[in-house]
């Protein structure tokens, strides 16, 4: 296993985790240019798996989907109004 960081343009980190064989696995996070944390979640042989989770500009848990395996279909799982 190892290590990739995807970055912007300007050289901020826009994504994290890691691969094997360059395909995607484990935990993964990607980032806003401003570095706030935008969405997070675990991949499995290059497939989404598990709670996924989405958070507004400020960091704020907005969206959790649990993705099915092995099909890679979303079932909601609930969602944050940000109003509130």
């Amino acid at each position: 296993m190892k290590e990739r960081i995807d970055r912007h343009k300007d050289g901020s980190i826009k994504a994290r985790g890691h691969v094997i064989d360059d395909v995607l696995t484990g935990y993964w996070e990607w980032f806003r240019k401003d570095g706030t944390k935008m969405r997070s979640g675990c991949f499995e042989d290059g497939k989404q798996v598990g709670e996924w989770t989405t958070c507004d500009a400020k960091g704020k848990v907005v969206k959790v989907t649990k993705m099915k395996s092995p099909q890679h279909e979303e079932i909601a799982v609930g969602s944050v109004n940000p109003k509130v």
